[in-house]
Protein backbone atom coordinates (compact mmCIF):
# COMPACT_ATOMS: atom_id res chain seq x y z
CA UNK A 1 0.00 0.00 0.00
CA UNK A 2 2.93 2.21 0.58
CA UNK A 3 4.62 1.73 -2.63
CA UNK A 4 1.35 2.70 -4.32
CA UNK A 5 1.15 6.23 -2.32
CA UNK A 6 4.53 7.19 -3.04
CA UNK A 7 4.19 5.92 -7.04
CA UNK A 8 0.41 8.72 -6.88
CA UNK A 9 2.66 10.84 -5.29
CA UNK A 10 5.65 10.80 -7.53
CA UNK A 11 3.09 10.92 -10.61
CA UNK A 12 1.20 13.85 -9.12
CA UNK A 13 4.57 15.98 -8.47
CA UNK A 14 5.72 15.36 -12.24
CA UNK A 15 1.87 16.55 -13.17
CA UNK A 16 2.12 19.33 -10.91
CA UNK A 17 5.57 20.66 -12.94
CA UNK A 18 4.27 19.50 -16.29
CA UNK A 19 1.62 21.60 -15.71
CA UNK A 20 3.55 24.74 -14.84
CA UNK A 21 6.43 23.92 -17.08
CA UNK A 22 3.36 24.05 -19.72
CA UNK A 23 0.92 26.68 -18.13
CA UNK A 24 -0.21 29.35 -20.60
CA UNK A 25 1.14 32.68 -19.59
CA UNK A 26 -1.97 34.65 -20.68
CA UNK A 27 -3.39 34.99 -24.35
CA UNK A 28 -1.98 33.64 -27.48
CA UNK A 29 -0.99 36.60 -29.79
CA UNK A 30 -1.24 36.24 -33.06
CA UNK A 31 1.13 37.48 -36.10
CA UNK A 32 -1.05 41.10 -36.11
CA UNK A 33 -1.17 41.36 -32.92
CA UNK A 34 -4.94 40.17 -32.08
CA UNK A 35 -6.42 37.47 -29.68
CA UNK A 36 -5.99 34.04 -31.17
CA UNK A 37 -9.44 31.33 -31.51
CA UNK A 38 -9.77 28.22 -31.96
CA UNK A 39 -12.08 27.54 -34.55
CA UNK A 40 -11.32 23.84 -35.38
CA UNK A 41 -11.11 20.76 -32.77
CA UNK A 42 -7.38 19.86 -34.17
CA UNK A 43 -5.42 23.30 -33.98
CA UNK A 44 -5.79 23.26 -37.71
CA UNK A 45 -7.74 26.38 -38.06
CA UNK A 46 -7.59 29.54 -36.03
CA UNK A 47 -9.16 33.16 -35.83
CA UNK A 48 -7.07 36.61 -35.37
CA UNK A 49 -9.11 38.94 -33.73
CA UNK A 50 -8.53 42.53 -33.57
CA UNK A 51 -9.82 45.83 -33.17
CA UNK A 52 -10.71 48.76 -34.70
CA UNK A 53 -12.65 51.51 -35.48
CA UNK A 54 -15.32 50.22 -33.74
CA UNK A 55 -15.45 46.95 -35.15
CA UNK A 56 -13.83 43.54 -34.39
CA UNK A 57 -11.85 42.11 -37.25
CA UNK A 58 -11.62 38.18 -37.69
CA UNK A 59 -8.79 37.04 -39.85
CA UNK A 60 -8.78 33.33 -40.56
CA UNK A 61 -5.39 31.35 -39.89
CA UNK A 62 -3.82 28.34 -40.52
CA UNK A 63 -2.09 25.50 -38.17
CA UNK A 64 1.10 27.41 -38.66
CA UNK A 65 -0.54 30.77 -38.51
CA UNK A 66 -0.48 31.79 -42.19
CA UNK A 67 -3.57 33.33 -43.69
CA UNK A 68 -6.30 31.59 -45.47
CA UNK A 69 -8.48 33.18 -47.85
CA UNK A 70 -12.86 33.13 -46.61
CA UNK A 71 -14.30 31.20 -49.36
CA UNK A 72 -17.56 29.19 -47.99
CA UNK A 73 -16.62 29.76 -44.62
CA UNK A 74 -19.23 31.19 -42.09
CA UNK A 75 -19.05 32.66 -38.77
CA UNK A 76 -22.34 33.19 -36.43
CA UNK A 77 -21.41 35.87 -33.59
CA UNK A 78 -24.01 36.06 -30.34
CA UNK A 79 -22.48 39.22 -28.09
CA UNK A 80 -23.17 41.09 -24.87
CA UNK A 81 -25.07 39.89 -21.59
CA UNK A 82 -25.64 36.81 -20.70
CA UNK A 83 -29.30 36.95 -20.17
CA UNK A 84 -29.86 38.80 -23.12
CA UNK A 85 -27.37 38.31 -25.41
CA UNK A 86 -27.75 39.86 -29.01
CA UNK A 87 -27.20 37.77 -32.54
CA UNK A 88 -24.60 40.44 -34.08
CA UNK A 89 -24.20 40.83 -37.98
CA UNK A 90 -21.31 39.43 -39.30
CA UNK A 91 -19.96 40.73 -43.01
CA UNK A 92 -16.84 40.05 -44.80
CA UNK A 93 -14.38 43.06 -46.04
CA UNK A 94 -10.54 42.87 -46.90
CA UNK A 95 -10.20 39.04 -46.48
CA UNK A 96 -11.76 38.70 -43.09
CA UNK A 97 -14.96 38.27 -40.83
CA UNK A 98 -16.09 41.61 -39.50
CA UNK A 99 -18.15 42.65 -36.41
CA UNK A 100 -19.28 45.64 -35.02
CA UNK A 101 -18.41 45.79 -31.42
CA UNK A 102 -20.99 46.46 -28.44
CA UNK A 103 -21.69 49.16 -26.43
CA UNK A 104 -19.78 48.83 -23.14
CA UNK A 105 -16.22 47.80 -21.46
CA UNK A 106 -16.64 44.17 -20.89
CA UNK A 107 -18.89 41.61 -22.61
CA UNK A 108 -19.01 38.19 -23.38
CA UNK A 109 -18.60 37.48 -27.49
CA UNK A 110 -19.20 34.16 -28.60
CA UNK A 111 -18.06 32.60 -32.09
CA UNK A 112 -19.61 29.78 -34.07
CA UNK A 113 -17.25 28.96 -36.91
CA UNK A 114 -17.99 26.67 -39.49
CA UNK A 115 -15.59 25.85 -42.22
CA UNK A 116 -18.22 25.07 -44.74
CA UNK A 117 -22.01 24.81 -44.87
CA UNK A 118 -22.52 21.19 -44.04
CA UNK A 119 -19.59 21.32 -41.28
CA UNK A 120 -20.72 21.27 -37.79
CA UNK A 121 -19.72 24.50 -36.20
CA UNK A 122 -16.87 25.06 -33.59
CA UNK A 123 -17.48 27.35 -30.79
CA UNK A 124 -15.01 29.90 -29.22
CA UNK A 125 -15.16 32.50 -26.50
CA UNK A 126 -13.56 36.05 -26.09
CA UNK A 127 -14.17 38.07 -22.63
CA UNK A 128 -13.87 41.44 -24.00
CA UNK A 129 -12.69 43.68 -21.35
CA UNK A 130 -11.43 47.15 -22.53
CA UNK A 131 -9.77 47.99 -19.78
CA UNK A 132 -5.96 48.85 -19.74
CA UNK A 133 -3.63 46.29 -18.05
CA UNK A 134 -1.83 48.40 -15.56
CA UNK A 135 1.28 46.02 -16.08
CA UNK A 136 1.95 45.62 -19.82
CA UNK A 137 -0.58 48.81 -20.99
CA UNK A 138 -2.80 46.53 -23.41
CA UNK A 139 -6.18 46.20 -23.29
CA UNK A 140 -7.04 43.13 -20.64
CA UNK A 141 -9.03 41.32 -23.50
CA UNK A 142 -5.17 40.80 -25.14
CA UNK A 143 -3.28 41.45 -21.90
CA UNK A 144 0.04 38.79 -21.90
CA UNK A 145 0.78 39.01 -18.46
CA UNK A 146 -1.34 36.46 -16.11
CA UNK A 147 -2.66 32.87 -17.06
CA UNK A 148 -6.18 32.71 -18.34
CA UNK A 149 -8.44 32.44 -15.38
CA UNK A 150 -6.42 33.90 -12.80
CA UNK A 151 -6.60 37.41 -11.71
CA UNK A 152 -3.83 40.01 -11.14
CA UNK A 153 -4.30 39.55 -7.55
CA UNK A 154 -3.46 36.13 -7.73
CA UNK A 155 -0.43 36.41 -9.41
CA UNK A 156 1.24 38.96 -6.96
Amino acid sequence: MKSQLKIASVFAAVLLAANSLFAHGGVELGPNGGRILEFSKDETMHGEVTAKDGKFHIALLDKDMKPVALAEQTLTVTAGDRDKPTKVEVTKADGKFVVPMQKGEAYWVIFQFKASAKAKPVTARLHYNAEICEECKAAEWLCKCAPEGETKEKKK
